[in-house]
């Protein structure tokens, strides 16, 4: 059932509108004794989801008792990110996901059905796995915010994969990114149905239909002056929400290019991208706009790691980003990637197949670190004395010597592709 819905590409809801019509869909769900929040950690910081969680600590008081931010395998909110995202909201309602151990697996997609859906990319069944505070922690409401977006693994961000990936566990969130990865990512981004959405949909109506879920989707782009601007709100507890979002999502956040991009700069917030894990955002959302033998500059000055977690971290750097036939070849052979499908998924997705260039120019990682993971290195300082964030606008732009260059402020709002390369 949709409780409200509301957008198009020119709108720009007010913080007073994406109150009023947030609380417009609470008192149409009723009253409620116990309401756990299930927002984004602060790789979204710019989803309004912090906010939102704001109004609803507000709207319900006592009655909201357990903020459980979705993770996934990122590491823990900080206390200075909660502050920065949540505001005023408690710390202390604050819980942290144990996506290793602090899981209930609710049911298991049949390999049968997986494989069919990636079209024999795979063969493995999927594990239904969420946050133990979520299965049994009898609350009779839980909001699951966040932002729809075009989205690497699954086509576009939130609805059930806020809860099945956002605090699923270790194998699911491996085995979910793989299937996207091996299925093909260029066939997924900007898709609303797809393989992987369907594998979750699958678990979504067979085991978690008791579960009390009302997604309370934002839609967010860029209005013409640079500043971010809420395009749309969608609250619902089944999938018409989230189809509307995503549709909204691709008028606002999809930039479809006449000519493929030889060369492309985008920028990594360093509060926001402190890592490769992350920061490769930079590649695949544009990697669609990429003309074979283009160059692609990163600005990533808080990129100090390649994972967040240790052994990840640890994989990354021995196996590297060397395209999909690789990745694949060592998932066969290499018990320790095989152990690991999220970080061979992240080496695909971070990869250029060898069709164009990425020129990683990180904050704190050597030169030596940054050339023995396949990518070209650059020198931060210079690079951003030659393209100063500060003096750049979002799309083309030209250097003082004439060179052309397309920009990007921030990789997590958007996709852009040439019509040569995205089949619609």
């Amino acid at each position: 059932m949709l409780f409200y819905g509301k957008g198009s590409p020119e709108t720009a809801l007010s913080d007073e509108e994406l109150r009023d019509g947030f609380y417009e869909a609470l008192d149409r769900i009723g009253r409620r004794r116990r309401v756990l929040a299930v927002p984004p950690d602060f790789t979204r910081f710019h989803s309004r989801a912090g906010w939102l969680t704001q109004a609803a600590w507000k709207y319900y008081g006592a009655a909201l008792t357990d903020i459980l931010p979705a993770i996934g395998t990122h590491a823990p909110m900080t206390a200075e990110e909660i502050r920065r995202m949540f505001g005023p909201t408690p710390p202390a309602l604050f819980r942290v996901h144990d996506w290793r151990r602090g899981l209930c697996t609710l049911g298991t997609v049949p390999a049968e059905f997986v494989r069919e859906q990636a079209e024999g990319a795979v063969d493995y069944d999927w594990p239904a796995q969420v946050d133990r505070l979520i299965a049994t922690g009898g609350f009779d409401l839980i909001l699951s915010l966040g932002q729809v977006v075009p989205h690497e693994v699954i086509g576009m961000a939130n609805y059930n994969k806020n809860i099945f990936v956002g605090t699923g566990g270790s194998e699911g969130i491996g085995k979910s990114h793989f299937l996207g990865a091996a299925y093909g990512m260029e066939r997924i981004m900007g898709r609303a149905d797809n393989p992987v959405r369907r594998v979750l949909n699958y678990a979504a109506e067979r085991f978690a239909r008791e579960l009390p879920i009302v997604y309370v989707h934002t839609v967010v782009g860029r209005a013409a002056d640079g500043r971010l601007a809420t395009r749309g709100l969608y609250i619902g507890d089944d999938a018409e929400c989230f189809l509307r979002a995503a549709e909204l999502s691709l008028r606002a956040n999809f930039e479809m290019l006449e000519q493929p991009l030889r060369k492309a700069v985008v920028y990594l917030d360093p509060h926001e991208f402190k890592s490769t894990w992350l920061g490769n955002k930079a590649i695949y959302r544009t990697r669609m706009a990429l003309a074979d033998g283009a160059e692609l500059v990163v600005l990533a000055p808080g990129v100090k790691e390649f994972g967040e977690d240790p052994e990840i971290d640890r994989l990354i750097r021995k196996y590297g980003y060397r395209g999909t036939p690789a990745t694949l070849a060592r998932v066969r052979a290499e018990p320790d990637l095989a152990a690991s499908l999220g970080t061979a998924a992240h080496l695909i997705h971070g990869s250029s197949e060898g069709r164009f260039t990425v020129r990683y120019c990180a904050g704190g990682l050597t030169r030596e670190e940054i050339e023995g993971v396949g990518f070209a290195w650059g020198d931060l300082a210079a690079m951003l004395r030659r393209y100063d964030p500060a003096g750049l606008r979002d799309g083309w732009q030209r250097a003082a010597d004439g060179e052309e260059f397309f920009y990007i402020s921030n990789p997590a709002l958007g996709l852009w592709a040439f019509r040569g390369r995205f089949a619609a």
